[in-house]
């Protein structure tokens, strides 16, 4: 059975996205390397909330994305949209699904093929599959920022969850990348 993981940046005052909108962390190539190339290599399959698929799909089918390395990757990787008000085919290689989010992401732990199933986000879609605890890894980059406002990946409300530390890397422009795995009773 696949894995979850959720893969997100966030401020170190934890915020997803500043006052503004969207937060974009600090890039070099080694950030390049150590947080795009590596969650696409694990990634067998991609989930998107509506916004940020619509998002992803303007910059990574524009022409903007051609000299990207992961942009091949990005667009063949096959996607499933969670959404309430999208309609018909959603392009991009995606599905929609609606309803029950736990059964939507249990049917993909059973039927996606290659990699894992990453989630880059949103904000709402990443707090919903936390709530429902969802989440079997956590790949967090924290940035060297401090928004003080915005969206907030872990909000109040959360249920305790436990975790256990996979790995750190530190990057040269000064953020974290921080792995973490669900911590789970064993039966």
């Amino acid at each position: 059975m696949k894995k979850l993981v959720l893969s997100m940046f966030t401020s170190l005052d934890g915020y997803i996205e500043g006052p503004g909108g969207f937060l974009s962390p600090p890039w070099s190539a080694q950030v390049g390397e150590a947080w795009a190339r590596q969650n696409l290599a694990d990634a067998g399959h991609l989930l998107y909330g509506r916004v940020n698929f619509a998002f992803n799909k303007s910059f990574w089918t524009s022409p903007a994305a051609a000299d990207h390395p992961e942009t091949a990757t990005m667009n063949g990787l096959p996607k499933t949209v969670i959404s309430r008000t999208l309609a018909g085919d959603p392009g991009w290689n995606g599905s929609l699904a609606s309803g029950d989010l736990r059964g939507v992401v249990s049917d993909l732990k059973r039927s996606v093929t290659g990699g894992n199933i990453y989630s880059f986000g949103g904000a709402g879609l990443a707090r919903s599959l936390i709530a429902e605890d969802l989440v079997d890894e956590y790949i967090l980059m924290l940035t060297p920022n401090l928004w003080g406002g915005g969206k907030r990946l872990f909000d109040s409300g959360l249920p305790a969850i436990a975790l256990e530390l996979l790995g750190a890397r530190t990057l040269d422009v000064g953020s974290v990348i921080l792995r973490y795995r669900r911590a789970r009773a064993s039966a």
